[in-house]
């Protein structure tokens, strides 16, 4: 029986997604997985049953990541599940940077009372509020991932020029990337040059305040900023100066603060962007997807932190490798096996072979080819638990029923004086 922890509360659609044999829950001491959409981890305890954490979106700045890739515990994200939704309001920030929207609604409100004069005071006040139309201005989009093709392919269709920058442009993000954007070669291309900018690109230490004094002074005066990717990467006070002085001519954000409230030129929108029902049903279906073909196969896809290791399952036992990128480290873990008469190396499928996946933490990923033939169920379960533990005592030590075992071990491995962990996810379905 696998148990999942709901840290916050998930899209019945994506709970839905778990067979007969989970349990979900808010309650559940030892999980072997973990959903989460915004909830705070950094102080939690990860207990030793935890295999892997599945967040419902696309940042995991709420997750402490170091962590959890030092226990083996894989932490998966939902990219582009969010990615329409997210788009939709970066659309309607453009339109709200620019025909001053929100302090109009505002000053209309303040007309309540006036009578039959309302029609006149409209007439007479609505100069104030005059701005720009979009089409034929230049959009910069720095960061082209599943949110950032979108939004440039959406502004070109509504007529503006865009270009669009990111260093790490995927082949499949290229593929659907309108042939009308324009692919900038620097920041400073898309800064010298844009009418508008809006960001999609993670927080990290290397994309904290992009959007800065240094880098503000490159911009166009009067540029449009938008924020819809994470409020850290535009600097507060820098940000709220250039609005001041005219040099940003409006800010909108996704991301309030105390500071951005109530300022002028600032539009600050509270966190809507995957606020749809159709982007947290999406979220949840495609984080408890991950989660399930984990535990069950020990496939990797849309990890943080792990690279991808996906292979169909073709074997009744599987045993996947997470290890740290040492020269020798597999060579010596399929020793150990071998040694053993755990395994005879094999090549092709039958009906009792076993697969091995291997996943580093330096980037690369190993699919093993050769399949391995195991002498059998119970000889391979007592060598990996010890003499006198039966077929049967390991399924109860596992948790789980007579149709499938999920077990991790960590090991501890001195290699050049060095020591090493490797977690060996045993599956036998």
């Amino acid at each position: 029986m696998a148990q999942i922890l709901l840290l916050n509360k998930i899209a019945k659609v994506g709970l839905d997604r778990f067979p007969e044999g989970y349990v979900c829950g808010e309650d559940i001491a030892n999980p072997d997985g973990v959903l989460v959409r915004s909830a705070a981890m950094h102080d939690m305890e990860l207990p030793e049953s935890l295999l892997a954490i599945a967040r419902a979106g696309a940042g995991t700045n709420n997750i402490p990541i170091p962590k959890c890739t030092e226990q083996g515990i894989v932490v998966f994200n939902t990219p582009g599940a969010n990615a329409n939704a997210v788009k939709e309001l970066v659309i309607a920030g453009l339109l709200l940077a620019s025909r001053k929207i929100v302090p109009a609604i505002k000053w209309s409100s303040t007309l309540k009372g006036e009578g039959d004069a309302v029609a006149k005071l409209v007439e007479k006040g609505k100069g104030q509020f005059a701005g720009p139309e979009i089409e034929g201005k230049t959009l910069g989009v720095i960061g082209l991932g599943a949110i950032g093709i979108l939004v440039a392919n959406a502004a070109s269709a509504l007529g503006l020029n865009v270009i669009g920058y990111d260093p790490y442009l995927s082949v499949d993000a290229a593929w659907g990337m309108s042939r009308a954007v324009k692919h900038a070669m620097s920041l400073d291309e898309i800064y010298e040059q844009s009418d508008y900018i809006t960001i999609h690109v993670p927080l990290n230490d290397a994309t904290r305040d992009t959007v800065c004094k240094e880098t503000l002074e490159k911009m166009k005066d009067g540029v449009r900023i938008l924020n819809f990717a994470r409020g850290e990467l535009v600097n507060t006070p820098d940000i709220l100066e250039a609005t001041a002085s005219g040099k940003v001519a409006c800010y909108v954000t996704d991301f309030p603060n105390e500071a951005l409230l109530d300022q002028e030129n600032v539009v600050t929108i509270p966190h809507l962007g995957a606020s749809t029902p159709e982007s947290e049903d999406n979220c949840a279906v495609m984080a408890a997807r991950e989660l399930r073909d984990y535990i069950e196969h020990g496939n990797i896809k849309n990890s943080v932190n792990f690279p991808n290791v996906s292979e169909p399952r073709t074997t009744a036992i599987r045993i996947c490798i997470l290890h740290k990128n040492i020269p020798n480290m597999i060579g010596q873990i399929t020793k150990i096996f071998a040694d053993r008469q755990m395994i005879s190396l094999k090549v092709g499928s039958t009906a009792d072979s076993t697969q091995i996946l291997t996943s580093n933490l330096q980037g690369r990923n190993n699919i093993w080819g050769p399949l391995f033939r195991a002498f059998g169920e119970e000889s391979l379960l007592t060598q990996l638990f010890g003499a006198g533990l039966s077929f049967n005592d390991a399924y109860g030590l596992a948790g789980f029923d007579e149709h499938s075992l999920y077990v991790k071990i960590i090991l501890n491995t001195g290699y050049v004086g060095m020591l090493l962990w490797v977690a060996f996810l045993i599956l036998i379905m």
